[in-house]
């Protein structure tokens, strides 16, 4: 489904990737783990278009997609969250999510403005999918308060909403979990759970909760310093050597 192969990032000498390779394969949850500054968020930007690899291939269900624009990319059905929240303040929950159906938009202006037959049903139509979203994600009280008026796990999952909306092939998670209570973030394990079991969407995480990482991942990668050191199932990679120095600066005993 998502192949990256050799990446390699650098910014004024700095690299921040190096050699990066992996796959992400039908209906899995993979995730990525490492250290502050391992170059975990960097390989999402580099999949979504924000950055631009000096090296490396990444190809997507087939077709090479390294050096597409990030709209282009969000057209094929490649979604994504940030480890910062990137919401429209001002805006309601409702219209964040229903900005993510921009993609799936084909009325044009006129009949949007006068607001007749097709532009009509057409909004009704991508309604219905965000009243879904609105209601998988349990959020239906906050509909139409703004975003900047809503406690910070809610609008965790009001990002996650707007991704969905999109009808993504695969989904980024950049630390979806940052932030949140232990209650939050079982919330957020059920649907990133749910998202991958019931309807079968192969998903890319980060997440700095090691408990939860290892508890919902199918694979891992380790990341440190821009290098992949260890990459399997989370029963293997929490005991390799190399992780644990990473995370604790010393070799395994």
């Amino acid at each position: 489904m998502l192949q990256v192969e050799d990446l390699h990032v650098s910014f004024k000498g700095v690299q921040a990737l190096r050699g990066v390779s992996f796959s992400v394969e039908p209906g899995e949850i993979l995730g990525i783990i490492g250290p502050n500054g391992a170059g975990k968020t960097s390989v999402l930007n580099c999949i979504n278009g924000f950055y631009r690899p000096q090296r490396g291939r990444i190809i997507f269900h087939g077709k090479e997609i390294t050096h597409l624009p990030p709209d282009a990319r969000a057209a094929m059905g490649i979604a994504r969250t940030f480890q910062n929240i990137a919401l429209y303040r001002g805006m309601s929950v409702l219209d964040n999510i229903m900005s993510g159906r921009i993609h799936h938009m084909r009325s044009n202006l006129l009949a949007c403005g006068l607001w007749f037959g097709p532009a009509q049903r057409e909004h009704t139509a991508h309604r219905r999918v965000v009243e879904e979203i609105i209601d998988f994600l349990e959020i239906e009280e906050y509909r139409y308060h703004p975003v900047a008026d809503l406690p910070y796990g809610i609008q965790k999952k009001v990002e996650l909403g707007r991704a969905l909306a999109m009808e993504p092939r695969i989904l980024l998670l950049d630390e979806p979990m940052a932030g949140m209570s232990v209650d939050e973030k079982m919330d957020m394990a059920r649907y990133i759970l749910e998202l991958k079991e019931v309807r079968g969407l192969p998903i890319l995480l980060i997440e700095h909760d090691m408990g939860v990482v290892m508890d919902i991942s199918d694979r891992l990668i380790a990341m440190d310093y821009g290098v992949k050191i260890a990459e399997g199932p989370p029963s293997e990679i929490q005991n390799h050597p190399a992780v644990i120095q990473a995370y604790l600066g010393e070799e395994a005993g």
